[in-house]
Parts: C-alpha cells; sequence; structure tokens
C-alpha cells in the first residue's frame, strides 16, 4: 500500500518535529560551572551624582588561568547604561559608561599587576589582584541634573572578560570556546 505524497511529506515533517523536540529536551551534558557571579549590584545618589556600586565573584577556568600565569595579560570590561523607561517607544539611554581592567603577572618579580586608565597596583597575591579586578564603589553614572525626578530609570549592568585585547594569535578560534566566556549582566531599578 502506497501513501499519496502529501501524506508522506506531512509524515516526513512530523518526524523532523519529533526530532528537533527531542533533541531540545535532551540533556547536553555536564553544566558549566558558573565563571561570574554577581554578587552586588546598587545605585546610589551623593554628591550630586547617580553612583554604581558592583562586585562580581570571579572564577577563571583552568585555560584563562592558565593563560594569565603564562604573562598573558587580561582585560575586563564592566559597562554601565542609565535608561530611562518609555511606554510609546524604546527606552531612552541617558548615559553610558565604561571601565576598563587589565590584570597581568610578572613571573619574574610574581607580583599581580592591575591596571585601570592610567594607574597601575601592584599585589602580592592573585586573590587581591582579582578582588580589586571584580569591584568597585562611587563609580559616577551621570550628574543628577540629567536625571528626571518624575520618570522611571534603571542600569543595564555588564561585566566580562574582554577578549577583543588578547593578543591576536590567541584571539583565533576563541569563538566556539566556553572557557573564555566569563559574562555577568543585570539589570536594577534606580530608587
Amino acid at each position: 500500500m502506497h501513501l499519496p505524497l502529501v501524506c508522506q511529506r506531512k509524515l516526513q515533517g512530523l518526524w523532523l518535529a519529533l526530532l528537533y523536540l527531542t533533541l531540545a529536551v535532551w540533556p547536553a551534558g555536564p553544566a558549566l560551572a558558573q565563571s561570574a557571579e554577581l554578587t552586588t549590584l546598587r545605585t546610589s545618589r551623593e554628591d550630586g551624582g547617580l553612583n554604581l556600586e558592583f562586585v562580581v565573584r570571579l572564577t577563571l577556568p583552568k585555560t584563562v588561568d592558565d593563560a594569565l600565569r603564562n604573562g598573558v595579560p587580561l582585560y575586563f570590561l564592566a559597562q554601565a547604561d542609565l535608561k530611562r523607561n518609555r511606554w510609546y517607544w524604546r527606552d531612552e539611554r541617558i548615559a553610558r559608561v565604561s571601565r576598563s581592567w587589565r590584570l597581568a603577572y610578572q613571573p619574574l618579580t610574581d607580583v599581580w599587576r592591575v591596571g585601570l586608565g592610567g594607574l597601575n597596583q601592584t599585589y602580592a597575591t592573585f586573590p587581591e589582584a582579582l578582588a580589586a579586578v571584580s569591584r568597585s564603589t562611587g563609580w559616577r553614572l551621570v550628574d543628577l541634573s540629567q536625571v528626571d525626578a518624575d520618570s522611571k530609570h534603571y542600569v543595564d549592568f555588564s561585566f566580562r572578560l574582554d577578549t577583543s585585547q588578547l593578543p591576536g594569535p590567541m584571539q583565533i578560534g576563541l569563538g566556539g570556546q566556553g572557557d573564555w566566556s566569563v559574562v555577568v549582566e543585570r539589570s536594577v531599578r534606580v530608587e
């Protein structure tokens, strides 16, 4: 008994849908450990400005840690967008600020060096250096004169390992490696 061509195609479509559904539900293997966790994110109004405070708990994957201990500097980027809610259009971006830290190990002197802008600080241990990279207090987002008191505002925050600043040969092939994806994102309402 032969089925008409229309029925055969519908059955093929059903089989493909069942296959896609099975693959979507099937466990993908062991879950990767979270390498960045945002423990603190809050805004405050001080000294005529809106300030941001954050703390990120970082656990670097083994490949990233090995590269760092072999003298490859790592760059971490924190970015915050202050936005105003609008019901009639996309939310308006009031301000965007970013900070970039450079974390490097000096094997000859056995010290860790953290750079923020033009300022550099040395640390004796890795946890001290990592703590300096992964937190900020009193980070000025915008003057309060730019914030409308009658509107609701929120901050979109992201903290990530900036792989675009790695040495050129190391950037080749990083697209498919999840080890180098150290990122955390969150939004917080401005009170």
